[in-house]
């Protein structure tokens, strides 16, 4: 197992290298960018030098000026050393503006997926047992409205109801106006009333793919033949579906689990936008409308880091969950 693992990270590294490289092509190919922007600002105060004079010297100032093969070079050498240079649009290092914010993607999104397993597997077990019931029928019209229902509608319909129509719960942001004058208590209930209508998307939103996948595969185990010996065996249904059926659909399922647990730093880009959330996904979709290629391309690595270590998360689980996997 150990001499796989480090097999996968070395492939791994190359194929970050690959990616990063076409993801700052991209970032240089895109046709505005805050340095324009910046450029046109300038050259229109009083006594300023021209547009063309002031883009050269921010093109110098931040190596824009190079070739792109040269430029990515000079990129990944300071990136390898942690530096990935500064935000145009926070005028911070890019990782001390993601160590600021991404604490609120990983609460967010952790909460949202202990929810989402908690409510999402055993939902689907119990629809796999009461096959073609009323209870079935219902988590099916539950999974499929999680799956169907896009997020900026859904998380709109929250906010209009429970915080327009009913005033239950904050329309935006992640604590109050008030809330340095709270106890520790009271900040934590105001804390909870902000993240009550973001974790509720996330959970719904998430839920339905999960709870079809798990009523599949749990219907597959329990009409195999080591089922059908157990039940005759005399074993209890209790003792069948949580021990030996149970465990066998964990298998399946360890696929999406694990390439879901790096989404707990991803950050939800469109969720914390619409709630004003400042996280990771509101931060850098701020940076990508804007223009700020630094912050972008840290981003953009960083989700690819995230999408790599979830297969490798993955592959791993697989040998943890069934003792039959053996990697040679």
């Amino acid at each position: 197992m150990r001499r796989y693992v480090l097999k996968r990270l070395l492939i791994s590294v190359v194929l970050l290298f690959f990616v990063s490289l076409i993801i700052y092509t991209i970032m240089r190919s895109i046709p505005t960018s805050y340095v324009e922007t910046q450029a046109r600002m300038l050259s229109q105060l009083p006594g300023a030098k021209s547009y063309s004079e002031w883009l050269a010297q921010l093109n110098e100032t931040y190596g824009m000026d190079r070739g792109i093969i040269p430029g990515y070079f000079q990129w990944l050498k300071s990136a390898v050393r942690g530096d990935f240079g500064d935000s145009w649009q926070y005028n911070v290092p890019v990782t001390q503006k993601f160590t600021e914010v991404i604490w609120y993607s990983f609460v967010l999104g952790a909460i949202a997926f202990i929810l989402e397993i908690g409510i999402a597997v055993p939902l689907g077990i119990l629809a796999a047992r009461k096959q073609y019931s009323r209870m079935d029928y219902g988590i099916t019209v539950v999974a499929l409205l999680g799956i169907s229902l896009p997020v900026f509608f859904f998380a709109t319909v929250l906010k209009l109801v429970f915080s327009v129509w009913l005033g239950w719960f904050p329309l935006y942001g992640t604590v109050g106006r008030f809330y340095e004058l709270l106890d520790s208590f009271g900040r934590f209930l105001d804390l909870a009333r902000h993240y009550f209508l973001p974790v509720l998307t996330l959970t719904i939103i998430g839920i339905g793919s999960l709870m079809r996948y798990t009523r599949t595969n749990m219907l597959e185990v329990l009409n195999a033949d080591f089922i059908r010996t157990a039940r005759a065996k005399g074993l209890s249904e209790k003792r069948v579906i949580n021990y030996h059926a149970f465990r066998n659909t964990l298998i399946p399922l360890v696929t999406i689990l694990g390439g879901s647990l790096p989404g707990l730093f991803a950050g939800a880009l469109i969720t914390e936008t619409l709630f004003q959330i400042q996280g990771i996904g509101y931060t850098a979709y701020r940076a990508m409308v804007s223009g700020d290629i630094p912050f972008t391309m840290f981003y953009m690595v960083f989700m690819a880091v995230l999408t790599i270590l979830g297969t490798l998360i993955a592959d791993i689980l697989y040998a943890v969950v069934d003792p039959r996997v053996r990697i040679n």
